[in-house]
């Protein structure tokens, strides 16, 4: 992405001798290669640009006192709700706050903002919530202390904490179930799984890494992003866009001259909405003693719009093996369950 102009500010608190990086903010305006044919920002744009001003706080933080220096690993991305579309030549405001540390982890609070430059009007995007681990400089496998961070409230640490156990919790979780490959089919009948299905490979060079050799999150997260546009796509042949990502899981990183496969089908749709879950697999074929293995996985959720930006109807789904009606009534808990929790939220409260 060509940036033209970039502003950076740092909040930092010091306090009893601890140095504690508060904030972040990063600027950035949108340029047509940035975007759909309809004008609408990549949500893997999106994405990349949340997880780069997530890297930068946690580095920073995670190197605040004197002891071994590291960097910040993308561990886990929180459910993230695409609220409104961003267009070219909008700025991008991206703003990121630590809001809790555990013994060897960061939670990062991410906002994304758009500007109208012309008439200066903005409106809220995104909200993200991502987890990080601090990596040893001199062995990216030993994952190092975070220091403190200072609560203003007693409850903001016990809430912090409970928001630990349970994304640790699920992410043990999602690696147990994450073993199945997607798998492609001669001559698939439309609107079933495998008509839509779609892979991406990917040779993993030095652009797409940290200056110590594995791939950056956010570059992950747009690859995904871009494979899972593709499935939803190929099933409704429209102008589809991001509506929101489920947790993205990181299980294990990816080296620079791995060459990635990302895979995405379809589980589920709703009269307006589809399911795609994407699947990063990373075959180290530069290195004999090591297997390929399961990088990372998530679900993503695409609406399909008219040209007037309006929603569309959605072709259903016709699931045809017993492992895709299973994943379909997965899907469709998973679609309840937000539904609800939006209604709830929608409600007034007494």
């Amino acid at each position: 992405m060509l940036v033209l102009w970039r502003g950076l500010a740092l909040q930092v608190l010091r306090k009893g001798g601890l140095q504690v990086c508060l904030q972040e903010n990063v600027r950035l305006i949108m340029r047509p290669d940035d975007a759909n044919v309809a004008g609408n920002v990549h949500g893997g744009t999106i994405l990349k640009m949340i997880e780069e001003a997530g890297a930068i706080i946690s580095t920073r933080h995670c190197n605040s006192q004197n002891g071994e220096r590291c960097v910040a690993a993308l561990a886990r991305v929180e459910r993230t709700d695409f609220l409104s579309p961003m267009c070219i030549g909008e700025v991008a405001h991206v703003s990121a706050e630590i809001t809790y540390t555990s013994k060897h982890s960061v939670e990062v609070q991410v906002n994304v903002m758009s500007e109208n430059i012309l008439t200066g009007t903005k409106r809220l995007t995104n909200k993200a919530t991502l987890w990080y681990v601090p990596l040893s400089l001199k062995n990216v496998d030993k994952v190092l202390e975070v220091p403190p961070v200072v609560y203003s409230r007693q409850e903001q640490e016990e809430e912090g904490r409970k928001r630990y156990e349970a994304q640790k919790l699920e992410r043990m979780e999602t690696k147990w179930r994450n073993g199945d490959i997607v798998q492609p089919v001669l001559n698939p009948e439309p609107n079933t799984v495998s008509y839509s299905q779609s892979s991406l490979i990917h040779l993993v060079g030095p652009s797409d890494c940290t200056l110590h050799g594995f791939v950056h999150g956010g570059v992950t997260m747009k690859l995904m992003d871009e494979v899972a546009g593709i499935v939803a796509a190929r099933h409704c042949k429209t102008n589809i866009v991001t509506a929101s990502v489920d947790a993205i899981n990181f299980h294990d990183k990816i080296r620079k001259g791995c060459v990635i496969t990302i895979s995405g089908r379809m589980t589920f749709t709703s009269n307006k909405s589809m399911e795609i879950e994407v699947l990063v697999d990373a075959d180290p074929v530069v290195d004999n003693s090591q297997k390929r293995y399961r990088a990372a996985s998530a679900f993503f959720t695409y609406v399909s719009l008219s040209q007037e930006g309006k929603p569309l109807p959605v072709p259903q789904l016709v699931p045809e093996t017993e492992d895709e009606k299973k994943r379909f009534e997965e899907g469709k808990g998973r679609y309840l369950q937000m539904k609800a929790k939006r209604q709830g939220h929608a409600e007034p409260q007494p």
